[in-house]
């Protein structure tokens, strides 16, 4: 399958008692199209950018994609002409984490 577009959408939770960030969502390859194939990212601790970090990693673990392991996902899309969409939807509670890995496991 040649990857033409890589979508990640992603939730985050911050747990204001402990003072710790959480994250789950979805990548999407070739959204929209016939070979279209989605991955999850299960509820996980991470700040910042760790949830486009995490969907590397996903997408290198199940040999979808090859790249040095620091350059970033989105550096890794330009090199190789891939369209990349990436967004977090911040303030989220943590059942909205929680519902992603049930929705995506129905």
């Amino acid at each position: 399958m040649k990857i033409k577009t890589i979508d990640i959408n992603a939730k985050k939770w911050f747990d204001k008692i402990n003072g710790n960030s959480y994250f789950a969502g979805t990548i999407t390859l070739n959204y929209g199209m016939e070979d279209e194939e989605t991955f999850l990212m299960p509820y996980q601790y991470g700040y910042g950018s760790s949830y486009e970090q995490e969907a590397k990693a996903i997408l290198t673990q199940f040999n979808k994609i090859s790249g040095a392991w620091s350059q970033p996902l989105s550096m890794y899309c330009r090199e190789n002409k891939i369209i990349y969409r990436s967004s977090i939807i911040d303030k989220c509670k943590k059942r909205d984490l929680k519902e992603i890995e049930t929705l995506y496991n129905n």
